[in-house]
């Protein structure tokens, strides 16, 4: 009997857009002509696959899912109500305008103020009618521990690589509190969109490692939704990531997407290396799209840096107050040669790091003091914390002591002008506009686009050309000087940067000195290269390549079965084709008593013996199955395996009656009495000794790699090796060993955790069609194939039955039943499924129950109850 907890998981498991019914319910907050509910579904998860269903046309719409809503929150003293206007600084607003007019976007996510639940439906109303916002209200605990808790004070100081060691050093241990917060933040997130959503029609895009579980949430209830998730922090290496307690729920939950965006390579390398080691998936490269083979699914890998909206910094370059504020700091620093930093007050931002190089830079250059001023703009945190103060309270200090040993009072001259105060926007653009080289020194950061204002600010406007004394625009070419750390995400993208470690003061001082004494005409180049890049690759077209990769993703959503499996955030979907079904015994029974000449083709690694099984030699229940099987007369049982003949035929001696098919069908025996057959091609062996040294130098520098020698192959197993430098050796040895074997009669091939190497034209495929056709020969032709694998050469046998199966009459005579069944969830060659050796053995012991001649169980050893 299933408790209440155990149904509810079992009902959260069926997938909304399957089910029409559930599709029918209203929507809990709509507003007439404004959202129309999802079309009714006929498809059942499981059942039939079919196209969405519109009666007309049906508006393009995008679901963009972040933490904080594009919307700035006002409370009027006097009234005490809200008012609410449109943050045009935001990104997730400014992405927009990637999509183009006629698509239609909805935002969900938080207020950044606090909304009583008495106000929460009105306030709820008035955003979705007037900025098409859905906000989502979260508890001052929930958020607390969300917010503030896990996301700044756990999970961003790890992705920027500080592991929490000691609480005194800024990064706080893991919470388990704080884990559910986040956990309950996200289901909130997610009951949101379920407000809102047309899961045939819309494409939802999630922002940021605030939400990077709700993946899992949404996939859940909509088997088929269309997702995409972008990262904008970093995402550190693997050996970082795999600190964290709950990494595979939220390495899961976001392979739970269809596409996931990273700014840069780095980020992307680490998360798919973060894929191989802790899951076992490698990734694929197709025409320059890189993709993850997840059940069926493939998601996709975007590398792309975002971009900045260069219409509003134009627009505010343009603007009379603009010009006014150049202006008045043209005036401020007249003589000055003004250094630029713009960060927030955070650990990663290296500002303490950054005013000490220019304390080494007036030190060992005097003669800059007095003419060099470093303005550093802080914005304020994000978050607070002892962390933040600290940081706070250093990095003040220090600047109090550059200005005390290099400033001067007579003439008020400060090395460091430390502004801690809110800063408008206007402002900022003023001072990017007039400084002669800006620096961005981060220890770590995802991407900052402060270097992108800059450059856009340098290259001015006409109103600002007027304001700084500058004639004839055409003819006076912009320059501009950046100092970028490497660690941050903007960094590869600007090829003209001065790239610096951030923690080399000296290096960072040197180029300081080298920006300040850079030739025009340099300094002009680098500009128009960074200009040229940022205004052709902005927030727009940011947008628009996600939305175009996003859609190529998901085309073949409907041309797929989908089941979900799992429970919580275990959850996953698998995809397969629309004739790509799970194996019964009722299935394959009605055909197996109504055939004469049967042929069971069984894969032995891997399908029924499980891969992890120490012990590889068969177990006694499987040699009491496969005796049962090749004791009925209307059976011809082999084993076809990858294996060398003498580990075969010794595991398999007490099986007399049942065939095996060794080293890919290299060496073939029908019964413990016969002798071996080899195959007909006609092999020289003198590769081996090209080949054997070259896997030897390999095995010697892998650690955990071994040679298998076999008769007619060599093998190099690297399953215990390091994952990403196992797997990068084997690209190597394929290499070297396909360019060193060119010229010899052999194949080289690369498989699950192996490279073989073996003669040319043998394969399972043409073991099986050797044994299909020397039956036929005997006046036995099988009406009835049942053939089970598991990996790649294993396709080889699906593909020849299937051939033989065929009417055309060059062909072998046609079998009337076929059943080719690959072992696990995955694309194959096979119509059939079954999950793993487990179900193998079940179904086999089911076979062998129904066979003419009953099995007779006599004894504990031929016992099948252990696993019936």
């Amino acid at each position: 009997m299933l408790s209440g907890s155990s149904r509810l998981d079992q009902l959260n498991l069926l997938s909304i857009d399957d089910l029409w019914a559930m599709n029918r319910f209203p929507k809990l907050m709509s507003l007439p002509g404004v959202i129309s509910p999802p079309s009714p579904s006929s498809e059942f998860e499981n059942d039939e696959v079919s196209s969405p269903t519109s009666s007309g046309a049906v508006q393009e719409r995008r679901i963009v899912v972040s933490n904080q809503l594009p919307i700035r929150a006002r409370r009027n003293s006097e009234t005490s109500k809200w008012s609410f206007e449109l943050d045009k600084d935001s990104l997730v607003l400014q992405l927009k305008d990637g999509f183009g007019p006629q698509v239609e976007v909805i935002y969900v996510g938080c207020l950044e103020v606090e909304i009583d639940v008495s106000e929460q439906d009105e306030v709820s109303q008035i955003l979705l009618e007037n900025f098409r916002c859905v906000p989502t209200f979260l508890s001052p605990e929930i958020h607390n521990k969300f917010y503030h808790g896990f996301c700044k004070h756990y999970l961003w100081p790890l992705f920027h690589y500080m592991l929490p060691i000691s609480p005194s050093q800024g990064a706080s241990r893991f919470d388990k509190s704080q884990w559910r917060a986040y956990v309950s933040a996200n289901k909130s997130f997610a009951d949101k969109i379920m407000e809102v959503i047309n899961p045939d029609e819309d494409f939802i895009w999630v922002h940021d490692y605030h939400l990077m579980i709700l993946p899992t949430l949404l996939r859940k209830r909509f088997h088929r939704v269309k997702l995409g998730f972008f990262l904008h922090s970093p995402f550190p290496s693997s050996e970082i990531y795999r600190t964290l307690p709950v990494r595979n729920e939220i390495l899961q939950a976001l392979l739970n997407c269809d596409l996931i965006g990273f700014h840069t390579f780095d980020y992307a390398r680490h998360f798919l290396s973060c894929c191989s080691r802790m899951l076992g998936l490698d990734y694929q490269s197709k025409r320059g799209y890189i993709g993850l083979e997840y059940y069926g699914r493939t998601v996709g890998i975007k590398i792309l840096p975002v971009g900045i909206h260069m219409g509003q910094l134009q627009s505010v370059l343009s603007l009379s107050e603009t010009a006014e504020k150049v202006k008045e700091l043209r005036e401020e620093y007249h003589g000055k040669i003004v250094v630029l930093g713009v960060d927030d007050m955070d650990l990663f931002k290296g500002i303490s790091l950054k005013f000490l190089a220019m304390g080494q830079l007036l030190e060992e250059h005097p003669h800059l003091r007095g003419k060099v001023v470093l303005v550093q703009i802080t914005n304020p945190a994000r978050s607070q914390g002892k962390d933040v103060q600290d940081v706070e309270n250093e990095t003040s200090s220090i600047a109090e002591e550059i200005n005390r040993k290099y400033g001067n009072e007579n003439n008020g001259y400060k090395p460091i002008v430390f502004i801690k105060r809110q800063v408008t926007t206007l402002e900022k653009f003023a001072f990017y506009a007039i400084a002669e080289c800006c620096v961005v020194n981060c220890v770590r950061d995802g991407m900052n686009l402060v270097p992108y204002k800059y450059t856009v600010c340098r290259q001015g406007s006409s109103v600002l050309d007027k304001a700084m004394g500058i004639v004839g625009v055409n003819d006076k070419p912009k320059e501009s000087a950046l100092i970028v750390s490497e660690f941050i995400g903007c960094s590869p993208s600007l090829s003209g940067a001065i790239r610096v470690n951030p923690w080399n003061i000296e290096a960072v001082s040197d180029a300081l000195n080298w920006a300040i004494c850079m030739p025009e005409m340099e300094k002009r180049l680098r500009h128009e290269k960074h200009y040229k890049y940022i205004s052709s690759h902005d927030v727009a077209f940011w947008a628009k390549s996600f939305d175009q990769d996003l859609e190529r993703a998901c085309k073949d959503h409907y041309s797929k079965r989908c089941w979900g499996i799992g429970f919580g955030l275990g959850f996953r979907v698998v995809a397969l084709g629309p004739n790509f079904r799970k194996l019964s015994l009722e299935h394959i029974m009605t055909a197996y008593k109504n055939t004469t000449n049967r042929l069971i083709l069984l894969d032995y690694d891997g399908t029924i013996k499980s891969q992890a099984s120490v012990n590889k030699a068969p177990s006694d229940i499987i040699i009491s199955v496969l005796n049962h099987l090749c004791g009925d007369p209307k059976n011809v049982v082999f084993i076809a395996s990858g294996r060398g003949r003498e580990s075969l035929s010794e595991w398999f001696s007490p099986c007399e009656k049942l065939g095996i098919s060794a080293e890919h069908g290299y060496f073939t025996r029908w019964n413990s009495g016969s002798s071996w057959e080899t195959c007909s091609l006609a092999v020289d062996f003198d590769w081996k000794r090209i080949g054997l040294p070259v896997m030897e130098l390999y095995t010697e520098a892998t650690d955990g790699s071994f040679i298998e020698q076999k008769e007619s192959a060599l093998v190099w197993h690297h399953q215990d090796a390091d994952p990403c430098f196992g797997s990068s050796q084997a690209k190597e040895l394929l290499d070297h060993l396909e360019s060193v074997l060119a010229n010899e009669p052999v194949v080289v091939t690369r498989g699950q955790h192996i490279v073989e190497v073996k003669p040319q034209g043998v394969s399972k495929g043409r073991a099986v069609e050797s044994l299909i056709s020397a039956l036929q020969s005997k006046g036995k032709a099988p009406d009835f194939v049942l053939c089970i694998g598991d990996d790649r050469s294993d396709e080889d046998m699906f593909e020849s039955i299937y051939r033989s199966s065929s009417s055309n009459p060059a062909s072998l005579p046609a079998i009337a039943e076929v059943f080719a069944c690959t072992v696990g969830q995955k694309p194959s060659t096979a119509k059939y499924y079954l999950d793993d050796s487990t179900e193998v053995i079940k179904l086999l012991i089911g076979l062998a129950s129904a066979s003419a001649l009953e099995p007779k169980i006599n004894n504990a050893s031929d016992s099948f109850e252990v696993i019936s």
